[in-house]
């Protein structure tokens, strides 16, 4: 027998529009959308009913896994906390980011993250978690062992995003050394001998693995069809490398000529939705808000702060005059999921599936008031 469920008086949040209206759900997929009041069905009083957030790019599970230097949680535990905070806020469709490549000065042990990929697919099965999780490999080419690291995921189909990174002093993220001392002397305690040691072995490293580990790893995943992603691209010869390794999505390109480049050659540009909220980033690159201006965003992740994926597309709503709540909410929802081939969601429309939000906010930051995936209330 059919399960059928009516969500009414909503302000339903299409892909380029807000229709007041009525939802009706059949067996996991939404079967009806139709304008006007219903008397049937669970009345929303007027609050909005979006798609369920879709984030490509999160670091959030390493804060549960790691919550203190040198302290590992137990995995299972990690990802139960981190799902708990992702669904509730709004997010059904989360890639979790595992970082590929590490050395004796940070990272991760070579198994590690296949172990927190075990436990997730495990927590799955056992009907642990509420939003459907999916892999992001962030794969530091500069790194000697990053090869080996991917490796490990060769046979896993949960792998559907990949972004290809170098943090060494000079290139990308990092161009400037002001900001890599920050980063790496400051907060890291060493002296300008050691600091010196420090970045002269990036450089080497980055010299010698970054085009062929690059080139290698964006051959992998067009012959798997996974999606990939450029990282912190900076220059306009960054956006030529990234079309030749076919990348989908740019993730926080850190100058505007690369943004635009990237836009314009067909890729979805990522910033941070923190970035959004706070006005500005938190590493002194581009502001997220100038480039929705320019009419050049068209994702938004949450990075490290979950409720982030939310609260940004509202403010987006409010301050800029060439973006509709619409629009805005598309850039956490139907953007994403089309960029990674997702095509199952991310819209209200008939026969997709019903992972749904349903958000008040009259002023200020939303509230998550009920999440659904595939029609089954999860939060």
């Amino acid at each position: 027998m059919s399960k059928e469920t009516v969500f009414s008086n909503a302000r339903i949040v299409l892909e380029d529009d807000i229709l007041s209206g009525s939802i009706l759900i059949r067996d996991g997929k939404i079967a009806d959308i139709s304008e006007g009041n219903s008397v049937a069905g669970e009345d929303f009083e007027g609050d909005y009913i979006i798609p369920g957030l879709v984030e490509l790019h999160t670091d959030h599970l390493e804060g549960h896994y790691q919550p203190r230097p040198g302290i590992r949680w137990h995995k299972t535990a990690a990802v139960q906390a981190h799902d708990a905070q992702i669904v509730t806020s709004g997010i059904t469709t989360v890639f979790d980011c595992l970082r590929m490549g590490a050395d004796e000065d940070g990272g991760f042990e070579h198994g590690e993250m296949r172990e927190m990929a075990d436990a997730i697919q495990s927590a799955e099965k056992e009907g642990r978690l509420r939003a459907e999780h999916l892999i992001h490999l962030r794969c530091e080419v500069s790194a000697d062992n990053v090869l080996e690291h991917f490796a490990d995921f060769e046979n896993d189909p949960h792998v559907r995003l990949v972004s290809l990174m170098d943090h060494a002093p000079g290139q990308r993220q990092f161009q400037t050394m002001d900001q890599y001392i920050f980063y790496y002397q400051k907060k890291r305690g060493l002296s300008d001998e050691a600091f010196a040691r420090f970045v002269a072995k990036r450089q080497a490293e980055s010299a010698r693995n970054s085009t062929p580990h690059r080139n290698a790893i964006a051959k992998a995943c067009a012959e798997r069809g996974i999606t990939v992603a450029s990282h912190d691209d900076a220059t306009l010869s960054h956006v030529d490398e990234a079309i030749d390794n076919g990348v989908r999505l740019a993730e926080f390109p850190t100058s505007f000529d690369a943004a635009r480049a990237s836009h314009e050659h067909g890729m979805s540009v990522l910033m941070g939705a923190p970035n959004i909220v706070r006005g500005k980033s938190h590493s002194g690159n581009i502001a997220a808000r100038d480039l929705a201006e320019m009419g050049v965003l068209d994702v938004l992740s949450s990075d490290y702060v979950p409720l982030s994926l939310l609260h940004a597309p509202f403010i987006l709503a409010d301050e800029v005059e060439s973006i509709t709540l619409a629009k805005a909410i598309a850039m956490v929802t139907s953007t994403p999921a089309r960029t990674v081939s997702l095509d199952d969601r991310g819209r209200i429309a008939t026969g997709l599936r019903a992972d749904l939000v349903r958000v008040h906010r009259s002023h200020g930051v939303p509230v998550t008031r009920s999440v659904w995936r595939q029609g089954r209330r999860v939060a």
